[in-house]
């Protein structure tokens, strides 16, 4: 179960699509950073200029799933912590090592609301939530948008995120799958096997 925040597109602006930086990633570029990398893994001082770089997107990426800049602080600090504790076993798989973060966040968001025994929030647009309905087929009006909220909301944690990061985040893909470590085929699949039983549950 989550609590659904719609919200305006002023206030959503500076986090959906969070960065330039996240929609393309050459190679050259992450060649460049898994340099940095191994570097910090040498030097736990060198990973400062990762921090600098990384923690605004985090800390958007986990304010759109707690609505509070308080408790963002704190899981933000978090992630940043086990990233560093964990920058040893990290190891350069040919993705973005922003992905790499946005895992860890995501899990440190989800045990904090298990922990808490509190529901999530999952942060979207009027306007995204009609691109939801565009792309299952079914015209729009209030009646549907107030079903498709009740149907997210049964959606489980995982197929939530799928569809979180796809429309209400904008991303790729190709990025959810970096975020996710699926195939970007399966991430593909699932999300639409998603939608088909959306629309299935909201044609009934």
């Amino acid at each position: 179960m989550f609590s659904i925040l719609l919200t305006s597109s002023r206030i959503l602006a500076n986090t959906t699509g969070m960065d330039a930086q996240k929609k393309t990633v050459s190679a050259e570029r992450m060649q460049e950073e898994w340099l940095e990398i191994q570097a910090a893994q040498g030097d736990p001082a060198m990973f400062r200029p990762l921090y600098v770089r990384y923690y605004e997107m985090v800390f958007r990426f986990i304010y759109r799933r707690t609505a509070s800049e308080e408790l963002t602080a704190d899981i933000c600090s978090q992630v940043f912590l086990k990233a560093m504790q964990r920058l040893s076993d990290y190891s350069f798989k040919g993705v973005p090592f922003s992905a790499w973060l946005f895992r860890i966040a995501s899990n440190e968001v989800a045990q904090h609301f298990r922990q808490q025994q509190k529901n999530r929030v999952l942060s979207m647009e009027e306007t995204q939530i009609g691109d939801v309905v565009d792309e299952i087929d079914e015209d729009d009006n209030e009646a549907l948008r107030a079903a498709l909220l009740l149907a997210l909301d049964d959606l489980k944690e995982g197929d939530m995120e799928l569809i979180e990061m796809r429309f209400f985040e904008q991303r790729s893909f190709k990025e959810i799958a970096d975020i996710t470590g699926m195939t970007e085929s399966n991430a593909k699949v699932k999300t639409y096997r998603i939608l088909e039983r959306l629309k299935k549950r909201l044609s009934t």
